[in-house]
């Protein structure tokens, strides 16, 4: 039995991986991009400040600085090569800009020959934070917590590796999207959970929900008349060079399934699980009482999830909530602004996936766990 369940994990790594692999090469096929020659990135490590310059133009006082500072470069074909780049330090900024010191790593940009400072390097940090978070699940999950880990990482290649490639690639983002949401609901729950009832119930429970979701987005889509034009950023993507322009409002949809994925897959993971062991432990309960157990337990669920979903958007948006609140004439004004409007219509279409996941989800698990007892097996 457990060589049966290992075998079965494997395959489910494996498919995953070449599912994974396959659509990466296919969405990525002809793609070109990030190839301006005119420009490069590259990281280094600060070595020695040789000095700073004050701009000497009468027109522009108190403009700043410019800090002059020697770097070895770390990556690429200049590695180990000293190079001299400068950083400029502007008096305008309300918030005062970190002044490059010996031993920072720091990011640098050639612009027609000069480097100029682009940063401090940011991503050992948060390798650091990854790898406590990685270690802290496999400490608490066990073997549990090393399925996490895989699918989570399946789940970023999904998103990054094949979902914004293939918009890129001009593919349809409605059809992508829902095809990266099934994947990441049946990769995460058979690698983390197993191939048997209780991931299958979860399974149908969990896309159900992304279907409502999507259909909601989809109708509210016409009925609010949006234009995707929700911020800068999707001006700039509309902007973009590219053979087949970036549907914005399926940009919206895509980030409404997607966003909500996570907490409807987490709904109906644990009303799944629940009934599980509900049915273990009665052997003789029915189809009507397990619905209504299941029920139950959904009503208990559903309020802290819902809650979940409509915290984590404001939360994500709360700077661009502050700003348009302090330049809005009104409340109408306020919540009639597109970036308002899609935020609200994220969550609702969420919460709206998350209520109607609990019945469905309730629904299958009393199908597919009674069957074996109507069967007389």
């Amino acid at each position: 039995m457990r060589i049966t369940i290992r075998i079965t994990y494997l395959l489910a790594v494996i498919i995953s991986v070449l599912i994974l692999f396959i659509g990466h090469k296919v969405v990525t096929r002809d793609l070109i991009l990030f190839q301006d020659e005119s420009h490069d990135v590259t990281r280094a490590n600060v070595l020695s400040i040789l000095g700073r310059v004050s701009p000497e133009d009468d027109l522009f006082p108190g403009m700043g600085e410019t800090i002059i500072f020697e770097a070895e470069v770390r990556q690429g074909e200049l590695k180990g090569e000293v190079i001299i780049a400068e950083q400029f330090i502007g008096n305008f900024l309300q918030q005062p800009t970190k002044e490059v010191s010996q031993g920072d790593s720091v990011l640098l940009v050639n612009f027609d020959n000069q480097w100029f400072f682009n940063g401090h390097v940011r991503t050992n940090m948060l390798l650091i934070l990854s790898i406590m978070f990685a270690l802290c699940v496999l400490f608490f999950g066990g073997i549990k917590g090393f399925n996490t880990i895989i699918s989570l990482v399946l789940t970023c290649g999904a998103v990054f590796a094949v979902f914004i490639p293939s918009i890129l690639q001009g593919h349809n983002i409605y059809i992508m999207a829902f095809l990266v949401c099934i994947y990441t609901t049946i990769m995460t729950l058979v690698i983390v959970v197993g191939y048997n009832k209780k991931t299958l119930a979860a399974i149908t429970g969990c896309i159900s929900g992304i279907l409502i979701s999507g259909l909601i987005a989809l109708i509210m889509d016409r009925a609010l008349f949006l234009t995707g034009i929700v911020d800068e950023h999707s001006r700039y993507l509309a902007s973009l060079p590219l053979d087949v322009p970036i549907n914005l409002k399926a940009i919206i949809f895509a980030g409404i399934i997607i966003g909500a994925m996570g907490a409807i897959l987490d709904v109906a993971m644990s009303i799944a699980s629940s009934l599980w062991e509900l049915n273990e432990k009665a052997r003789d309960i029915n189809f009507k009482t397990l619905i209504r157990s299941g029920l139950n337990i959904g009503r208990d669920i559903m309020g802290s999830m819902a809650n979940t979903l409509i915290l984590a958007y404001i939360g994500s948006s709360l700077s661009v909530v502050l700003i348009l609140s302090v330049y809005s004439n009104s409340l109408i004004e306020l919540f009639n602004m597109e970036m308002i409007v899609v935020e609200i219509l994220q969550a609702l279409a969420g919460s709206f996936g998350i209520l109607f996941a609990i019945p469905l989800t309730v629904f299958f698990c009393a199908t597919f766990y009674l069957k074996k007892t109507r069967s007389g097996h």
